[in-house]
């Protein structure tokens, strides 16, 4: 029995590629979209940072600004308070003594005193 060859010339080629479109994006266009909203992102950040610090700034220079009313307002408040003190010292005492050997201003120090105490 004879073999079995193969016909002149050959077989032809076997198709073992798929000529098919290829799905989804190519990596260098998924990294590129990835790479926009990442940039779109860090630029809101940096905006948000720079808001931050502005709002900062203008919130410890507004504090700079009050000092000189708050300061006022303290010395009112000493003086009303040491005003108080001499008319509450003459009217127990009778007159007002000089507890301090010069005439240089001392500013008074306050302690809040519960007023039940029992020893």
């Amino acid at each position: 029995m004879p073999q079995d060859m193969p016909p002149a010339g050959g077989y032809e080629a076997v198709q073992y590629k798929r000529n098919l479109p290829t799905k989804g994006f190519r990596p260098a266009t998924l990294l590129g979209i990835a790479g926009v909203i990442m940039g779109y992102g860090w630029y809101r950040v940096i905006k948000g940072i720079r808001e931050r610090n502005e709002l900062a700034r203008e919130k410890m220079w507004g504090r700079i600004h009050l000092i000189p009313l708050l300061q006022a307002e303290e010395d009112r408040d000493l003086v009303r308070r040491h005003l108080a003190d001499q008319a509450r010292e003459k009217a127990l005492l009778g007159e007002n003594f000089k507890v301090y050997n010069s005439d240089r201003y001392v500013r008074p120090t306050f302690a809040a005193v519960p007023e039940n105490v029992t020893e």
